[in-house]
């Protein structure tokens, strides 16, 4: 283990098992023990990578109770290997929390390069992604639309995660706020078997999906406004107010 380091954040494969580093089955064997977001989940990986470690639960429900008793863990000499159910922790996923408190205290943190669903889905886009936003979840109720309106004039591409049973609302939502002609590309179950990438127009793409039932983890990459549409709707707004003299 790297000196004075106590808390690795170690990303895990968001669905080929191929895709572990064999950095990270090095800290995952070395550490004192492991927090994970569903045990189940990553005692899946561990057997298949044939490691033995005591586990703790650490997800959404329990994790600001248990920061600082994981902290004082670490002051005292262990060392911890923090997961997720896959990809890289923290990234919509538990794991801030942790980290913060680690580095209020003192503790030394490190985090692993690895797998991560947005980066991928992104790159095959063929959007630009030189600048680009993360936006993971949105809101699923309240707030909801109000997010939408404050990124109707982002200029860089946008990186939503959405679920199956709200893809084809998301979509329809989307041609609400940007308009149907907006680029867009909707990757779903990432390094799996069933692995598949929509690209078009919302109204194509929504189309694909209202008939063919969503199934798996969405990554929705949606083009940036552009500088033909900001145009066409100041000209748009100078009709509008010829009309009104």
């Amino acid at each position: 283990m790297e000196e004075n380091t106590r808390l690795y954040v170690v990303p895990t494969p968001i669905g080929n098992l191929e895709d572990i580093t064999l950095r990270a089955i090095r800290i995952l064997r070395e550490a004192d023990f492991i927090l994970a977001e569903d045990t189940r989940t990553t005692s899946v990986l561990l057997k298949h990578l044939g490691i033995e470690k005591r586990m703790f639960a650490h997800h959404k429900f329990n994790e600001h109770a248990s920061v600082e008793s994981l902290a004082a863990r670490m002051e005292a000499g262990e060392t911890v290997a923090l997961v997720s159910d896959a990809g890289t922790p923290a990234i919509s996923d538990p794991g801030f929390l942790l980290v913060r408190t680690c580095i209020e205290h003192g503790i030394g943190v490190e985090v692993l390069p690895g797998a991560t669903a947005f980066v991928p889905a992104l790159v095959q886009s063929g959007l630009p992604a030189d600048r680009f936003c993360f936006e993971g979840f949105l809101p699923q109720k309240k707030g909801r639309s109000k997010r939408l309106e404050q990124l109707k004039e982002e200029i860089r591409t946008m990186i939503f995660y959405e679920s199956p049973f709200r893809i084809v609302k998301t979509l329809e939502q989307f041609i609400e706020t940007f308009g149907d002609t907006r680029q867009v590309s909707v990757s779903r179950e990432l390094t799996k078997k069933f692995e598949e990438t929509v690209r078009g127009t919302i109204a194509e793409v929504l189309k694909h999906f209202k008939e063919h039932e969503p199934k798996g983890e969405f990554v929705i990459v949606l083009a940036g406004k552009t500088q033909k549409e900001a145009t066409v709707e100041k000209i748009n707004d100078n009709d509008s107010g010829r009309e009104g003299t």
